[in-house]
């Protein structure tokens, strides 16, 4: 039997749902895709944001972490299969994903900004979730290695820049459309790829090897083709690997086990063994690092614009919180300091952004034969990599905080974006990896640093922090060793995004960045911009509703 006013969990200062909701309503990105030349797309890439946005989405999101994929090695009658068992939240996501361009499209269209455009529908599909972002970005980045093979790519390209998805295993000249996988590191070496011990071992027929080795971390098993380093006879050499020979029989592809990840946890990451698996060369012998270089500045470009998707998703998800939650008789979005955070996080997120459109608009230029903006994004591209993923795990730990316990729990998703962020300063070389690569650029390609400096030259005297900043890193080039290499690849982070701001963002976005990243007029955490900071002007800006 009820009683009158018994119930006790009447829900009150709770916010509402986020979705539906719009994720592209985002000015810096908008801003950045007509400033990088891909404002043609600007139509599809708000009716993406509303589709990324709304709750069917966010739904599919959320099944496909719930819902992990399943390994099954063998058939009912013990015959190896090695298949991976999806929800069907994983193939709605992809199916969207590939849909809207976000795997090979752009190498197929010779529209100017075709690059930029992908990059802004990466920043605002990536609000669904983050692991199907990964055989969408390994597709996008397989085009130009096969290149160096025209036969192959020939044969292949059409059907990795389509806009079909065809999930399960069949010969893949039969399918509307492919996925790419890759093939590069093992247990012993990990980054170090030249100590790869896979062995490539020449057929009769031309061209064609037979593969034995295991991977350790080989992403996406459940792609068409995969790209595999091996060593062959002339050295570590580029392969072309199918799951399905054009016989259609079986290519030996045993997936030992499927990796238990902190994160990432849609995405199947495996350990596949090779025993006479037959692959394709592609490019020469012994060119391996040479034929997939372009493939990691593609796949790092990616890992920069999957960082600054989970500051936006989170700092919208923390924006909408604080709202509509009330404490200490105000909302927290009224409360000072709550305010000082927001802003701070807003700062990260807008400098974030505009930076990963800066490097998509370097790329698109890039592979249009631009060779300054070729020698800008070799540099910038390695120094955005590890600033950028290195501020995402902090990130979107102060973003849950702005939830509080709430933030804390699964069913809020930011569990989800906060296991999330570590992975993407490890995935395509961790932050000393790319520290040393940047000093490599530096030391052996002349044009790099000049690239850099003409890059920030385009803001000078409009800053005093920014003018001393600039040379302060013009004095460290000069004497920077290894031990100091992630002090220096920081400082010209700071100044890159800062040089952009400068230059593209309201005086008060800046100002404050400014001041806060340049002038030491800052704390270590977030929340602590100067008393000076406009942080009225900076939260309307990056929080337009109710802000």
């Amino acid at each position: 039997m009820e009683y009158e006013g018994s119930a006790t969990h009447a829900v009150t200062n709770q916010p509402p749902p986020l979705a539906p909701y719009d994720a592209s309503a985002d000015t810096a990105l908008l801003e950045g895709l007509r400033r990088e030349g891909a404002g043609w797309a600007e139509e599809g890439i708000r009716r993406l944001g509303l589709r990324a946005g709304s709750a069917e989405a966010q739904e599919w999101a959320d099944l496909a972490n719930r819902h992990e994929p399943e390994l099954r090695t063998h058939d009912r009658y013990g015959n190896r299969v090695d298949e991976i068992d999806f929800h069907p939240s994983w193939h709605h996501l992809m199916r969207a994903a590939v849909a809207e361009g976000l795997a090979g499209t752009p190498w197929a269209e010779d529209r100017a900004g075709a690059h930029v455009a992908r990059t802004a529908g990466g920043l605002v599909w990536g609000h669904t979730e983050a692991g199907h972002g990964c055989p969408t970005s390994m597709t996008y980045a397989a085009i130009p290695p096969l290149r160096r093979q025209p036969e192959l790519s020939k044969i292949y390209e059409p059907l990795l820049t389509s806009r079909e998805y065809e999930p399960g295993l069949k010969v893949p000249t039969e399918k509307r459309g492919l996925l790419a996988g890759m093939g590069m590191t093992e247990k012993q070496g990990g980054s170090d790829v030249r100590t790869n011990t896979t062995t490539a071992t020449p057929t009769a027929e031309s061209g064609v090897y037979t593969l034995r080795g295991h991977k350790w971390f080989t992403s996406a098993p459940m792609c068409d083709v995969f790209l595999v380093l091996a060593q062959a006879p002339g050295g570590l050499s580029c392969f072309l690997v199918p799951r399905v020979l054009p016989d259609g029989s079986r290519n030996t592809f045993r997936i030992q086990r499927l990796k238990d990840k902190l994160g990432n946890r849609s995405n199947a990451s495996s350990e596949p063994e090779f025993d006479g698996t037959v692959a394709w060369l592609v490019g020469p012998e012994g060119q391996g690092i040479k034929t997939i270089i372009e493939m990691v500045n593609c796949t790092r470009l990616d890992c920069v614009m999957m960082s600054a998707t989970l500051m936006r998703k989170t700092l919208v998800e923390a924006g909408h919180h604080v709202r509509h939650r009330s404490a200490f008789g105000a909302r927290l979005l009224d409360q000072p300091l709550m305010r000082n955070v927001l802003a701070d996080l807003a700062l990260e997120s807008e400098a974030a952004t505009t930076l990963t459109l800066r490097l998509a608009g370097a790329a698109d230029r890039a592979v249009r034969g631009d060779t300054g903006e070729a020698a800008f994004r070799r540099i910038a591209t390695a120094v955005g990599k590890y600033w950028v993923t290195k501020r995402g795990p902090a990130f979107t730990a102060e973003a849950l905080e702005c939830l509080g316990g709430n933030g804390y729990v699964e069913e809020s998703g930011m569990p989800r974006h906060y296991r999330e962020a570590p992975l993407l300063s490890i995935w395509e070389g961790s932050g000393n990896v790319n520290a040393l690569d940047v000093l490599r650029a530096l030391r052996r390609e002349s044009g790099a640093a000049q690239a850099l400096f003409d890059e920030l030259a385009s803001a000078r005297s409009a800053d005093a922090r920014l003018d001393a900043a600039v040379a302060r890193l013009k004095g460290q080039l000069a004497e920077t060793s290894e031990i100091g290499a992630r002090r220096l690849v920081e400082l010209m982070a700071l100044t890159l995004q800062a040089s952009l701001l400068v230059r593209h963002a309201p005086p008060a976005v800046a100002d404050a960045f400014c001041a806060s990243r340049l002038g030491g007029d800052w704390g270590h955490a977030f929340g602590t911009l100067p008393d000076a900071a406009d942080l009225d002007a900076i939260l309307a800006r990056a929080l337009p509703d109710g802000s």
